[in-house]
């Protein structure tokens, strides 16, 4: 039987787990500032006049409010000078001004009113008007809908609309050290989940099963339940994001649980793949490809080499191991790795056609899964950041085939 996989009872598991001890500072106000300022740089650089970051990531990211989107417009203009102007439906003005962390002026609507009349409103507010007859710029962040989009679009006669992320995404690429030392917390409280689960399992546990446990352990360590959690059993391993049915473990199945949690608003993300059982031949052949590629994707990450180069490296290794090539199955046929931060994805990503340069502060998932139809899938993913030396694991990858949580 692989080392550390099956053998324990469930609440034996959740017992020995043990809350995150570490004291870990959220993100300041006065860093939600230095944001702030250099999104206005941006701007002044661009000739933009005004982004909007709509309710989500991007207005959790410069004002540390977090207000999950909906139909209704809620979000804050950042002006090039000045201070910022939020805008909100009226009944909701009391709760905003109770998360702010940058306080400042709200533009309030009324159900019965046009938001997007309000909008412009706020724009005349704080001063953001054609001048000369040149209409001003306003940049709209991407993660607004396209029923916003075109809200806007429709009262625009004065203004225009551009799109805001790559002023958005040229800061929220680079993590800080406060950043950084959060998403390490969500990534040690997920392996400790990852390693509670495998210790779990025994035949006939059911996927759902296993998820349900995931969701309780990461309560455990001290998180708000699971962000996402995929567990998949034999065949279904050979599918990246699964299938709708649910399985049953059997023994010498292949085993995949790819899971994370929310600390502090960061995002953590970790896949490991093992036996239940005693892995054949075929099962250690493919697992090993994927640990030599992991390893060649992480090699090839030095400051100064881009994204692509990265995703490159790993399919190099792989076809050496008789996979691909390219895309093509079996083998890899998804990006090696994606940016992680607020967002389980975020840009730049690890793929053939992203150009980006590596940078200090650079923070991406490495998994150059290999999917072979019909048999099973083997994915290793762990997560790492760029310093001023290179490439710095969050998490060290998997060990080997039969102890695949030993600490290397």
């Amino acid at each position: 039987m692989t080392n550390g996989v099956g053998g324990i009872e469930e609440e034996v598991a959740l017992a020995r787990l043990l809350p995150y001890a570490r004291e870990i500072d959220e993100i300041s106000a006065v860093e939600h500032l230095t944001r702030i300022s250099k999104l206005q740089r941006n701007m002044t650089n661009a000739g933009v006049d005004a982004v909007y970051v709509n309710a989500g990531t991007n207005l959790l990211y410069f004002t540390g409010i977090e207000w999950h989107p909906s139909e209704r417009l809620l979000g804050a203009i950042i002006p090039a000078k000045g201070s910022l102007i939020y805008i909100a439906p009226w009944f909701e003005e009391r709760t905003l001004r109770d998360r702010m962390k940058i306080e400042s002026d709200v533009m309030c609507w009324h159900e019965d009113e046009s938001a997007y009349a309000a909008f412009y409103k706020a724009l005349l507010a704080i001063g953001i008007a054609p001048v000369h007859g040149n209409r001003a710029k306003i940049a709209i962040c991407g993660t607004a809908s396209a029923s916003v989009y075109f809200g806007l679009k429709e009262l625009s006669e004065n203004y225009e609309l551009v799109c805001a992320d790559a002023l958005i995404g040229s800061l929220r690429k680079n993590k800080s050290h406060t950043e950084i030392a959060i998403m390490q917390a969500a990534k040690d409280m997920t392996l400790q989940v990852q390693r509670a689960a495998a210790s779990i399992l025994r035949e006939g546990i059911s996927t759902p099963d296993v998820c349900d446990f995931i969701d309780r352990a990461h309560r455990k360590v001290g998180a708000a339940g699971s962000h996402f959690c995929i567990v998949l059993f034999g065949e279904a391993t050979s599918y990246p994001h699964g299938i709708k049915e649910p399985q049953v473990l059997k023994r010498n199945d292949v085993v995949l649980i790819d899971t994370g949690c929310k600390y502090k608003n960061y995002v953590s993300d970790i896949t490991r793949t093992y036996v239940f059982g005693d892995a054949n031949d075929r099962q250690r052949f493919v697992w090993n490809a994927e640990k030599a590629a992991q390893a060649a994707a992480f090699d090839a990450a030095r400051l100064g080499v881009s994204c692509a180069e990265v995703d490159r490296a790993a399919r190099r290794c792989l076809e050496t191991y008789g996979f691909g090539p390219g895309y093509q199955l079996p083998g890899l046929p998804h990006r090696t790795g994606h940016g992680i931060g607020l967002d389980l994805h975020e840009a730049p990503y690890l793929v053939g056609s992203d150009e980006t340069l590596l940078e200090v502060g650079m923070c991406f998932s490495n998994e150059p899964m290999i999917c072979i139809p019909g048999e099973f899938g083997v994915r290793h993913e762990d997560h790492f950041y760029m310093t001023e030396e290179g490439p710095k694991w969050f998490t060290r990858p998997a060990y080997s085939i039969d102890e695949p949580f030993r600490i290397a």
